[in-house]
Order: structure tokens, then sequence, then C-alpha cells
């Protein structure tokens, strides 16, 4: 037997039984508890900040901030209308929330939750927002006008515009030089680059389709997308190239990676979240489905104590079509907003 060999089986002797225990710990994920909200209105992105112990929770008009570890409501940032997500710049002490229906940043103090300024974007409807460390600066994507809006995340300024080929979702920063964001409507990745507010790749992700929910291993550089029908890809960040892809549920919105856990999870709207393990960065396998809440389609991590977050509530009937509505969506319960907190 030569030196290589051996070296081979010592390296599999090693993984495989790692790999066997990843897997086996998944299949033990479930709602530990449930964090009660209440209020009305509906939701989308949430933000655990794992070194402060806090979960920013978009709802309707305003954001709800949560303690983690005894699920108290500490604060809330108030006048975020149509609010979308929440991105935190730890190192300056600020945090970012996009208001889609105002097409305003508003800019918060950590510490106190104050409000400290209000940015006007560049396009219509921001969504997703992602803040890129080495650049310090905030991106929102505009869903109606296709485009991606820079703010100086110290100064409060607009440095520039993306024009992007799509629809926007979320969107991902690799820390390196690159962000990565989804482009739902024509199944797409793009790469720009947080700098030069350029546009440096661009990939087709079939099989996935309306890919919504982004995320990220920044060591193996691999990208989770998630699409509306029922696929995850898995994604190369530097060459765009599809690796694998894998069955997850319906009604997905969101997706989150922990690395040290090597587990990648997509948040299905139909009531159950899937989760994915990295065996190698060239292998992956399903090793859960995880029954949650209808709903709960988006999702946060926190990677310090593994746990997600998913906001969902009860549901009503159904309103009729509009033409200004021409799917709605069911009504929601007064009172019933809550997020769940699934750990092993």
């Amino acid at each position: 037997m030569t030196t290589r060999t051996r070296l081979v089986l010592t390296l599999l002797a090693v993984l495989v039984p790692l790999a066997a225990t990843a897997r086996a710990g998944a299949a033990g994920f479930h709602v530990a508890r449930t964090i009660a909200i209440g209020g009305d209105g509906g939701w989308d992105y949430l933000t655990a900040d794992a070194a402060a112990h806090r979960l920013y929770v978009s709802h309707a008009t305003l954001v709800n901030v949560v303690d983690t570890e005894t699920g108290a409501l500490v604060g809330q940032i108030p006048d975020t209308q149509g609010v979308h997500g929440i991105a935190l710049a730890p190192e300056l002490g600020r945090g970012f929330v996009s208001d889609g229906r105002a097409n305003t940043v508003t800019v918060f103090d950590l510490k106190t939750l104050a409000v400290l300024a209000t940015v006007k974007v560049t396009g219509e409807n921001p969504d997703a927002i992602c803040y890129d460390a080495p650049t310090r600066r905030v991106f929102t994507f505009n869903g109606r006008t296709s485009n991606a809006t820079a703010i100086d995340a110290a100064t409060s300024q607009v440095v520039g515009t993306v024009t992007l080929p799509g629809k926007p979702e979320f969107a991902v920063s690799d820390g390196k030089g690159r962000m990565f964001v989804n482009i739902e409507d024509k199944s797409l990745i793009v790469a720009l680059d947080p700098k030069s507010l350029a546009v440096v790749a661009t990939w087709p992700i079939a099989p996935c389709e309306e890919p919504s929910g982004l995320a990220i291993d920044r060591e193996h550089r691999r990208l989770f997308t998630v699409g509306h029908n029922k696929l995850m890809a898995v994604v190369d960040a530097d060459s765009g190239k599809v690796i694998a892809a894998l069955p997850i549920g319906a009604g997905v919105d969101g997706a989150a990676f922990d690395a040290a856990e090597g587990l990648a999870f997509s948040s299905n709207g139909e009531g159950t979240l899937t989760v994915v393990h990295e065996d190698t960065p060239e292998k992956f396998t399903v090793v859960a489905t995880v029954p949650t809440r209808r709903g709960a389609r988006t999702i946060g991590l926190d990677e310090a104590t593994h746990r997600v977050y998913l906001p969902t509530a009860e549901f009503g009937p159904t309103p009729p079509p509009t033409p200004e509505r021409p799917h709605p969506r069911p009504s929601i319960v007064p009172g019933s907003f809550v997020v769940l907190v699934v750990q092993r």
C-alpha cells in the first residue's frame, strides 16, 4: 500500500463517520418553542444578531426586536412602511431596513434602536438588503425597477446604482469582493462587484426556476438558491456551474447556511423546513424535512446557537381576486403573528 493510498483511507475513515453523525443530528431538528409577537399585518425577512442576542423581525410597518435568550420583545423600529429586510453593520453600530412602500432605507442605532437617518433609494420597492463589509456599503435590491442602490453605511449617502437584468430577490456577500443576487423572473444569479458597481457575471441556474432565497458557504464558494419549482440549486460561486439540484418543499422564500454544521436550509411556506447536508463541496444530501407551520416561508439563522427562526401566523379566508391583486394571499388572523424556533 502506497503512502498516498494510506492517506486517502485515513481521511475517509475520519470524514465518513463525521458526515454520518451530521446527517443523524439533522434528523433531530424540531420546533422547540414559539415566540409570540402579535400585532397585525404581514411580514418578510428576519435577521439574527448572534453577538447581541437579538432577532430583528420585519412586520408590516415596523421591525420587532426580540431577545433571543428570553424571547422577550426589547424594542421596535417604527415607521418602516412596507418593510422587507434588515441588514446589520456591527463595526459601525448601525442597522438598515428596506422600506418597500416608501422607497427608502431606515438607518438605526444597534444599541439604542433610535432612527438615525432615512435614505431615499434610486429605485422602487427596495426588497432584499445586504451589507458588504469590505466596502462598508449597503445595497438595496429594488424589485419594481430591476436595479440595486448602493449606500455608504457610515455616511448614509447614496453612492450609485447597479442596473440588473430582471427582478432581484435575495442577495449575499462573500466578503471578498463579490455580491450575488437572485433574478427571480429570469431564473438567474448575478455576480456584481460592490466596489465598482459593475455586473461581472450572469448565470442561468436551470433546473431551478424563479429563485427567491439565497445563502452562501463562503469557505467552499457554494451558493444555495431555492426556486418555486421545489428545487434547491447548489452553484459554484466562481464559475456559476450548477453542481447539484435537490428537492425542497412548496412555497419557498428563504434559505440559510450554517457553516459550522455544514447544513443548508430551505424554509417552505407549505409548512416544512428542508435540511441539506454538505457531505463534500461536490456532494449534497437532503437529511431532514422538518414539520413547521403553514406560512413559515422566510428564515433567520443564529450561527452561534444554530437556531433557525421562522415567522408565521394563523390564516383566515382568502379574499376574492381584484385587478390590483389578481393572486391575493389569505387573510391573517389579528394578533396571531409568531416566530417559530427550530433547533435540535
